[in-house]
């Protein structure tokens, strides 16, 4: 839960000391090599330095959980009143890969699920119950609406075995979060991200 706040005011330093987001990190993780190498990888892979189409950003975010660090490039939008996902890049040095299949559909499917929640999944309760019943009035993210392009990077950093169920998920809200920053103006501080964006 605090790599949402966390990686998103990151961003907001970032922008307020007038660096790219991905330099401003680099620098703070200085003496860290593996956090390095973990952005690096993800942002060469998610085409961090190339312009995105028009009305989209990249957002970016990194965070170390369960013995492993993972990093994410988001490249998303609003079209029509609506979040729109491009491309979600994740990558993750979790010490040495024994499965690498394993640990890409691990890191993808958190990179959906992350998602997925950050967007508009969220539970409200009315006289003391929850009003959301099943999947009609709570919205997961459909195929439909899910990246075009989904990718994971494998980083050896040759430290020792760490995670690779959850640490992929943290990433995703700030790295959304960060994009659709970038690509509206306008800073979401709460979650569900669809609450402001969408119309």
């Amino acid at each position: 839960f605090s790599g949402f706040v966390v990686e998103s005011f990151v961003d907001e330093l970032a922008a307020a000391a007038g660096a790219d987001p991905l330099a401003f990190r680099l620098k703070l993780l200085e003496g860290k090599p593996r956090h390095q190498a973990v952005l690096k990888a993800a942002a060469e892979q998610g085409r961090w330095g190339e312009p995105a189409p028009k009305g989209f950003a990249r957002g970016i975010a990194l965070h170390e959980s369960f013995g492993s660090i993972a990093a994410m490039v988001v490249t998303a939008g609003v079209v029509a009143g609506q979040v729109r996902l491009l491309e979600v890049v994740s990558a993750i040095d979790c010490g040495r890969a024994i499965a690498p299949d394993s640990v890409r559909a691990q890191l993808e499917g958190a990179a959906i699920m992350g998602l997925s929640a950050a967007m508009g999944e969220e539970i409200s309760f009315a006289d003391g119950e929850a009003e959301q019943r099943n999947f009609h009035s709570y919205p997961v993210l459909k195929l439909a609406d899910s990246p075009i392009r989904l990718a994971t990077v494998i980083v050896t950093g040759g430290g020792p075995l760490g995670g690779i169920g959850e640490p992929g998920l943290p990433p995703a809200a700030p790295a959304l979060a960060n994009a659709l920053a970038a690509a509206t103006g306008k800073r979401a501080r709460n979650l569900p991200l669809a609450k402001l964006y969408s119309v």
